[in-house]
């Protein structure tokens, strides 16, 4: 073969589902591990500068959040070993389904693994729709602060209603305890809070953050329609197997026979 059907014969080989999926997974969890770990910390200096100045008030949320930060960490090196292992999978059943007339052959333990990809992938998948919510939530909490400053904004030219009586009180949101100081912002103190690099930049971060798990959510789903898809073919590939040795022994046999009776034939005339 040339250079130019050596490539063919390369580029026929990769499974480009799986490398779709696992481009797709990738960044999915890079987004949530590295925008959800940046505004995670913009959090909490949020909260202590503005509601909550006592730092027993928040010592708990602050360790809460120091071991989801560490939790990540784990996410991104595991999704980032298991993506590896998914897209080597991958070229492993293509190169099962690419050859099964030939000398390839599956085994038993292959589509075991196979199997236990399937059912792996979809605990992942339904543990990260869990994480999808729970991503959607801090984005739910920041979008009622910007919208109380807007309200505060158009307000200014309407001398009737006072923009001091609109407050936001991150104490109703249950992540400090109702002793905090002060626990609550209004008017153009939260007007400056919504200003700040820190609101801002965690506000967009968490958006991105929940849409990276929302992208991993689907690439997990799309690996799971892959696996499934290999795994069939893995087995129709076993049955095919099992069919072609039968008849090569029916075959071998059959010509045995027909060579003893040659050889009778021969050996009696």
């Amino acid at each position: 073969l040339g250079c130019f059907e050596c490539c063919i014969k390369c580029l026929g080989g990769v499974p480009y589902a799986s490398l779709v999926a696992t481009i797709l997974c990738f960044s999915g969890v890079a987004l949530f591990c590295g925008c959800g770990h940046v505004a995670l910390t913009g959090t909490v200096t949020i909260l202590e500068q503005h509601f909550s100045t006592t730092a027993s008030d928040h010592a708990l949320l602050s360790e809460v959040i120091q071991l989801m930060q560490y939790v990540i960490y784990g996410i991104a090196s595991f999704f980032f070993l298991y993506g590896i292992i998914l897209l080597a999978e991958g070229f492993y059943t293509t190169s099962a389904v690419k050859e099964l007339h030939g000398e390839f052959k599956t085994t038993a333990c292959g589509r075991c693994i196979s199997g236990m990809f399937v059912f792996l992938t979809y605990v992942l998948g339904v543990a990260w729709l869990g994480v999808f919510g729970f991503s959607a939530v801090p984005v739910f909490m920041f979008y009622n602060i910007w919208s109380t400053c807007e309200v505060i904004k158009s307000l200014q030219t309407n001398v009737t209603v006072p923009g001091d009586q609109i407050c936001v009180d991150i104490r109703q949101y249950g992540i400090i305890p109702w002793n905090a100081v002060p626990g609550k912002a209004c008017g153009p103190i939260l007007e400056n809070i919504c200003n700040t690099n820190e609101f801002y930049m965690s506000y967009h971060l968490f958006i991105v953050a929940c849409a990276g798990a929302g992208a991993t959510v689907i690439a997990l789903i799309h690996f799971l329609m892959i696996l499934s898809s290999n795994w069939a073919y893995l087995k129709d590939a076993s049955k095919m197997q099992a069919y072609q040795d039968i008849k090569a022994k029916e075959e071998q046999e059959l010509q045995d026979i027909q060579s003893r009776s040659k050889e009778q034939l021969n050996s009696y005339t």
